[in-house]
């Protein structure tokens, strides 16, 4: 054996597992040991990071532990093979549409089950003493859909930057957000519904109890989501049971921290009462005959009344109450919104656009309209749609950043993704769009197929590089970096990212400002 391997040898002996050569993509490799068990995993595309698929993090959520909080993974003899992505969280699958092309989307022949709560890992650690940064991606979908194991969140990437990357699942629709009464009674908490928060959690905890072994910190651990995974990470701020879990927040385009947000919380008697109603409407005579239905069945069954619930046990209060307290999470934050990311076309005519500002915003109107003018019928369409994501997705992560920052000593940095995503024919239209950012973000152009130019590639450089920087030090900048400086209230700063990314007020600060004090009333 040449002296080279026989080093290669001892390194992953003492370190991440064992392996006589440098083996090539897909090739098993290694034993690292897990509280459940001694797992292998393969290499990767690049053959010095390793990759962890399917790691069970709790126990599989079926029979009677559907609609449970999820229990620890049970332990296993010998080593376990982890080379393919469990199987995804039960959901309609969706298909291509609009914006969102098939690279968006879980394969049409993924393996589907009620048994989902499986999370991967990328490292190119070799030693379980390096301690690298932690970064714990939770992925978006309305929490009806999608997975962690999609292509556009492959870790490789972010693991070449130093980091431990970690996917999960978490229960979806019906089956990770269902509350109702005989739940609640059942429960020894008086809670039902966020299950699928509650999985994240399990995951969590299973990070910071294994993740060392990975070469990992489990004392410097990122939580970053995007839509509904952002939703997620803003829920974990307020959680009690997350606390001490994480220690930096990334979160794009989601949040909760304005009363009557999209996708917010309700409390858990309207839950419930949303749980009864779907079971008449279905026909269902009883809960019992509820729980016996099939993972088909169930699926079949319109996901009314998914999304968070102030349960008094996971989320103790609305989410808004606690930031209006103060009381969130005090790490510091990461966050924005992409340009364009409502699509849905607006009908209205120029009178009609003057008279709904003036009847919003009262003698603040103007300021409003001169961000978002119009001459025509046609510019007020234009105009109305634009401040739609302001409205929808841009105010809650402003408030969430203009809420962090007033707390001492947290570092909070704001973004605005202004790159329209190179497309063809009709795609064109879109613009920066909802869940644009990501493939940038994540270094994973590769994975998509679009006409990228140069510049596409510079800013998927550049921003991977600020999302990494962020999850080792708190803070994105680096030498080489467009200087990124922290948001205050007073300036209203933000990294405007685009072909020439660069820091300014944000374009739509005064609006956003407007948009605030009104939310708050």
């Amino acid at each position: 054996m040449k002296k080279q391997n026989i080093y290669l040898l001892i390194i992953l002996l003492v370190g991440l597992g064992s392996c006589t050569t440098r083996p090539t993509a897909g090739i098993l490799i290694g034993s690292v040991p897990t509280e459940s068990g001694l797992i292998a995993g393969i290499k990767g595309h690049n053959p010095d990071i390793m990759v962890f698929k399917g790691i069970p993090y709790a126990t599989p959520p079926l029979d009677n532990l559907r609609w449970k909080e999820p229990l620890p993974a049970g332990k296993w003899e010998g080593v376990r093979k982890c080379d393919t992505f469990g199987p995804v969280a039960m959901q309609k699958m969706s298909a291509p549409r609009g914006e969102y092309t098939p690279e968006f989307f879980i394969p049409p022949d993924a393996s589907m089950s009620e048994d989902c709560l499986y999370l991967n890992i990328w490292s190119s650690a070799r030693s379980s003493k390096e301690k690298r940064p932690v970064f714990v991606y939770i992925h978006g979908g309305g929490f009806v859909e999608n997975s962690g194991s999609i292509a556009l969140f492959d870790g490789e990437s972010m693991a070449q930057k130093g980091l431990v990357f970690v996917t999960l699942n978490y229960r979806l629709g019906i089956f990770g957000f269902f509350s109702h009464p005989e739940l609640t009674k059942e429960s020894s908490h008086q809670a039902s519904g966020n299950y699928g928060i509650l999985d994240q959690i399990a995951a969590l905890k299973w990070v910071k109890n294994n993740i060392e072994a990975f070469g990992g910190d489990p004392e410097n651990v990122t939580i970053a989501g995007q839509s509904a995974g952002s939703l997620s990470v803003n829920a974990l701020s307020v959680s009690p049971l997350a606390r001490g879990l994480f220690h930096r927040i990334i979160a794009e385009s989601g949040a909760c921290v304005l009363p009557g947000s999209f996708g917010g919380t309700g409390d858990l008697q309207r839950a419930e009462a949303r749980g009864l109603d779907l079971m008449e409407s279905a026909g269902i005579k009883s809960f019992q005959e509820m729980r016996n239905l099939s993972s088909a069945d169930l699926q079949g069954l319109l996901p009314r009344g998914t999304g968070l619930v102030v349960d008094g046990y996971v989320i103790t209060e609305p989410i808004p109450d606690t930031y209006a307290k103060g009381k969130q999470a005090p790490v510091p934050l990461l966050t924005g919104w992409n340009a364009n990311e409502i699509q849905t076309d607006f009908t209205i005519s120029l009178k009609q656009y003057h008279e709904e500002l003036l009847r919003e915003f009262g003698e603040e109107a103007g300021i409003v309209f001169e961000l978002y003018p119009a001459t025509t019928d046609e510019e007020a369409q234009i105009a109305r749609k634009k401040m739609a994501s302001e409205l929808r997705f841009g105010i809650q992560n402003y408030a969430w950043a203009r809420t962090q920052s007033l707390l001492t000593n947290v570092p909070v940095f704001l973004y605005y993704f202004n790159r329209h995503m190179p497309a063809e024919g009709e795609l064109k239209k879109y613009g920066a769009f909802h869940t644009a950012e990501i493939p940038y973000a994540y270094d994973n152009l590769s994975k998509m197929n679009r006409p990228w130019e140069p510049a596409d590639f510079e800013l998927a450089k550049v921003l991977s590089a600020y999302w990494a920087n962020f999850a080792i030090t708190g803070n994105p900048n680096a030498e080489g970096l467009p200087l990124w400086p922290t948001f205050d209230v007073d300036k209203g700063r933000a990294m405007v990212l685009d072909i020439r990314s660069a820091a300014s007020k944000h374009p739509y600060f005064a609006a956003l400002e407007i948009f605030y004090r009104k939310g708050l009333n």
